[in-house]
């Protein structure tokens, strides 16, 4: 499995797709609003209890897969076009 990671890592867009899909099965599974997290002891409760519920865990692991996972390519990899990369592509108008 080769992923340009290096560029990957450089793209804002990656990490908030990254953040997306841990916070999104949390907020989903625990039926949560931002109302409910207003005080730093709540949103320690919930990264506790999510860390100990393996079902969320998994919902986590998931989302983080399909945010890595090119669908453009037939493999886990990234194409031979996208591991040339040395920065994320822009597009040209």
């Amino acid at each position: 499995m080769k992923i340009n990671w290096k560029v990957r890592i450089s793209n804002p867009q990656f990490w908030i797709t990254v953040g997306l899909s841990i916070i999104t099965p949390l907020f989903a599974y625990y039926g949560i609003t931002g109302a409910d997290l207003t005080t730093w002891h709540s949103v320690w409760t919930l990264i506790v209890n999510a860390a100990s519920n393996p079902y969320v865990l998994a919902l986590m692991a998931v989302s983080i897969y399909n945010a890595i996972l090119d669908p453009t390519t037939a493999s886990l990899s990234d194409s031979t076009r996208a591991l040339a990369y040395q920065k994320p592509k822009r597009d040209e108008q």
